[in-house]
């Protein structure tokens, strides 16, 4: 089997994702992970498929038919992952951030992620009005994958630290979410 990543945008409408799943299935493929979502008036997302070797390409070409309705990117996954990708190591985190709506936030917090050589797995983000007090909102939900040798009580006042200098609130502890795998 091979393992195609697709990524997809267009105007959204009713049906999309059924036009989507009709090609993977017309071509045996098996709907695997997604992550599809409605941002300013475009539908986009990612999706993981797996399909026989032999029928990889024509999948891929039928996907790059659908230019009328959905642009799509499709990557093939490499042989090395087709034994399953090896878990991360490391300690999994949940950062939620809410407060002024300002340029830079996300550029500041993922900052110190990166410093600190965490990953995210997985950023939604959202502006959404401020009740009573006028302007906007920003939220954040955050879930991290910290290395083992990360010093997290550092990481912890790290973003603390940043979130008293931008006006935000921060939640940070372990992630009790259950993953999809």
């Amino acid at each position: 089997m091979a393992t195609l990543v697709i990524t997809v945008i267009g105007d959204d409408r009713p049906g999309l994702v059924n036009v989507l799943a009709d090609v993977v299935a017309e071509h045996g493929g098996s709907w695997e992970r997604s992550q599809l979502a409605e941002l300013a008036g475009k539908f986009a997302g990612i999706v993981t498929v797996d399909v026989p070797d032999s029928r990889s390409q024509a999948l891929a070409e039928a996907l790059g038919g659908l230019g009328g309705v959905l642009e799509t990117t499709v990557h093939l996954v490499g042989d090395d992952a087709a034994t399953g990708p090896a878990r991360p190591a490391g300690d999994l985190l949940h950062l939620d951030l809410v407060g002024n709506d300002r340029p830079g936030i996300v550029k500041e917090i993922t900052g110190i992620l990166a410093g600190q050589q965490v990953s995210v797995e997985d950023l939604q983000t959202k502006v959404v009005p401020a009740p009573q007090a006028g302007g906007d909102l920003f939220a954040a939900k955050v879930r991290l994958r910290a290395p083992a040798e990360t010093d997290l009580s550092a990481l912890r006042r790290a973003l603390e630290d940043l979130a008293a200098e931008l006006l935000v609130d921060i939640s940070f502890d372990a992630d009790d979410q259950p993953e999809w795998e």
